[in-house]
């Protein structure tokens, strides 16, 4: 067991989900319908070569490498975008169909890490219809006919790029099922219905105009606002994504498993949607407001102990749910030892026994913490078949799909055009702190006029290209001769006020 795990340390890094049992999701929701600023939905691999005999769609679920359809790249893009030993910077071409917002988006290969470009993402305007009289009552002409939402989303993939690929084509359409039933419910200023009306024909549907009323069981209720049921409707499209990948990943090999951080704009408010090691800031006049949090094994640390103390069969009898300094040794049975579980934030001393010497379900720190000897995030889409390395126990079980949903109201504040969101994958921000980010922010978009819609584009490119660093003898240097960022590196520039419109 000793030598199986040791040799585990540092095999994977990143995450997925174990939720309940839910009713499923279509798998695959209807083709966008999107504004024409909306970027084309299409297949972003490679087609196949003519003679392979393959069919079309059996060759692109196996495709082995592509990029955002967005970055517009030709086949001599795609070998420049895959290259490790050049790893030149990829933005959309600057040829006047931006992306929504005036959106900056700047990406680079790893230095080598893995075959190719595991992050992916996506940028959508996505139109959503609303279900037929799905509050019992006909429609209000007046509030037209659906919603309008802006999506941006960064995948970073692990162990194989199937699922970060999968969620960045599906994702948004998973959201925009999720919102339908909320069209009318948005729109009216109104607190939400507590209940909604059976669908008419389905066994136990009553009076379809009836609508509960709020005071129809208790006396009193929990206030629901119109941005919870958001915050849900997103929290309800991942936890079905992941479903779908379940579902999926042996016909469509979906592989390895993806961080996922998500944005959505929606009447007048910013959701960030974050799970796994991503990050989101908000640079608003020199201020940094963070906008997302980092799901590892050390900041979860609490919520894995307390699952292996309450299923111990998920440890296998390989594990130990407590955290101790160090690895024990067997010569110190009997000998009281620091040790904390999965109600203590501080450290307490408890005798060593037999079943405390087995590998901790949590060890290591920073970036190097790993939870069960192999993953270092804890939350994420994907990695259905992720096993302990030599092992047939599962990680899955540990894992959560659910994001932590930030909402930022843009109504609330006057902004100017300096004042952006920043997404990264944490190819950024490993070696990048939100300091260093707000310095750049302001010394690229300070040499630009405001009204100049590249300038976005210019800030992801300097972010990405700051955390890379320049090729010198030793590898990738930052100009601190620090190593620069080996990692894929992801980034989109937001901006929260001047050509951007909120309507």
């Amino acid at each position: 067991m000793l030598n199986r795990v040791r040799s585990a340390v540092a095999h994977l890094v990143s995450s997925g989900g174990a939720p309940p049992p839910r009713p499923k999701s279509p798998d695959l929701p209807k083709a966008t319908s999107a504004p024409p600023a909306a970027a084309p939905e299409e297949p972003r691999s490679p087609p196949a070569r003519p003679g392979s005999g393959a069919p079309a769609k059996a060759v692109e679920a196996r495709a082995s490498f592509s990029r955002p359809t967005f970055l517009q790249l030709s086949p001599g893009g795609l070998r420049r975008a895959d290259d490790h030993a050049g790893r030149a910077v990829q933005s959309p071409p600057d040829t006047g169909r931006r992306l929504p917002w005036s959106t900056g988006y700047a990406e680079v290969i790893n230095a080598g890490k893995s075959r190719h470009n595991e992050d992916q993402a996506c940028c959508e305007v996505v139109y959503v219809e609303g279900r037929r009289s799905v509050m019992g009552v006909p429609r209000d002409p007046s509030r037209g006919q659906g919603l309008c939402f802006y999506y941006w989303g960064l995948f970073d993939g692990h162990a194989g790029g199937g699922a970060a690929e999968m969620a960045s084509r599906l994702l948004h359409r998973h959201v925009r099922e999720q919102l339908k039933d909320l069209v009318e419910i948005l729109q009216d200023p109104s607190p939400p219905p507590l209940c909604l009306p059976s669908t008419p024909g389905t066994p136990g549907s009553s009076d379809p105009s009836h609508l509960v009323g709020p005071q129809s069981c208790w006396s009193s209720q929990k206030e629901v606002t119109h941005e919870s049921l958001v915050v849900g409707a997103i929290e309800n499209a991942f936890q079905l994504m992941d479903e779908q990948m379940a579902r999926e990943r042996r016909g469509h090999q979906v592989e390895g498993g993806c961080c996922a951080l998500v944005v959505v704009y929606l009447l007048g408010k910013v959701y960030v949607a974050n799970a796994g090691d991503s990050r989101a800031i908000i640079v608003r006049n020199g201020e940094i407001i963070p906008m997302s949090r980092e799901f590892t094994p050390e900041t979860e640390r609490q919520r894995l102990q307390l699952l292996g103390f309450l299923k111990p069969e998920l440890l296998g009898g390989e594990f130990t749910h407590l955290e101790f300094p160090r690895r024990l040794q067997p010569k110190e049975l009997g000998q009281r030892m620091l040790y904390r579980d999965q109600n203590m934030t501080g450290w307490a001393y408890k005798k060593i026994e037999l079943e405390d010497l087995r590998f901790p379900l949590v060890c290591g720190e920073g970036k190097k913490a790993r939870m069960m000897a192999t993953i270092g995030v804890t939350r994420g889409l994907g990695d259905h078949n992720l096993k302990v390395c030599s092992s047939n126990l599962p990680i899955k079980p540990f894992l959560s799909c659910f994001p932590e949903v930030r909402v930022y109201d843009l109504t609330q504040y006057e902004h100017c055009p300096d004042d952006v969101l920043v997404l990264g994958t944490d190819g950024l921000w490993d070696v990048t702190s939100d300091c260093e980010v707000a310095a750049t922010v302001d010394r690229v978009l300070s040499a630009y006029e405001p009204n100049d819609p590249s300038r976005y584009t210019a800030l992801a490119q300097a972010l990405v290209l700051g955390a890379r660093g320049t090729p010198r003898d030793r590898g990738w240097r930052l100009p601190n001769n620090k190593l620069g960022s080996g990692d894929d590196i992801s980034v989109f520039v937001i901006p929260l006020g001047g050509p951007g419109s909120y309507s």
